[in-house]
């Protein structure tokens, strides 16, 4: 299977091709063969339970922000496989990093959550919410 290239589309970030797919849902019209790809490498990152228990961790965080130590030792994972974890949802643009001193913080990035939510929403049938 060859990689696909998240991070440098046309110069967009992850996040950003994210959140241009969200614009229709998903079965509203048909994908092209990169947007299918791009979306189906974002659904598996997510489809890892380990990633999940971070994502979760982080949000109930205060300030909803983590660092590895922190993470690793909560979930009982080793640091280099919550690293591991924690670099594949940055990259696919659904974590933030910001780095303090020798601390390096982990945060959700909404906008990537809510594109997501968007492109699987379901479209309402037809006639629901029309005028009569």
């Amino acid at each position: 299977m060859n990689a696909i290239d998240l991070s440098n589309h046309s110069g967009q970030s992850a996040s950003e091709r994210l959140s241009e797919l969200c614009c229709s849902p998903l079965l509203a019209s048909e994908l092209a063969q990169d947007e299918a790809e791009f979306l189906a490498q974002a659904l598996r990152t997510l489809g890892e339970p380990a990633r999940l228990r971070i994502l979760g961790r982080i949000r109930t965080r205060p300030r909803s922000r983590a660092t590895t130590t922190e993470l690793a030792a909560h979930l009982g994972l080793s640091q280099p496989t919550v690293s591991h974890h924690l670099g594949a949802l940055h990259d696919m643009g659904f974590l933030r990093r910001e780095r303090d001193g020798r601390r390096t913080w982990y945060s959700i990035e909404p906008a990537a959550f809510e594109a997501l939510q968007q492109l699987l929403e379901p479209e309402p049938p037809l006639g629901v919410g029309a005028s009569e």
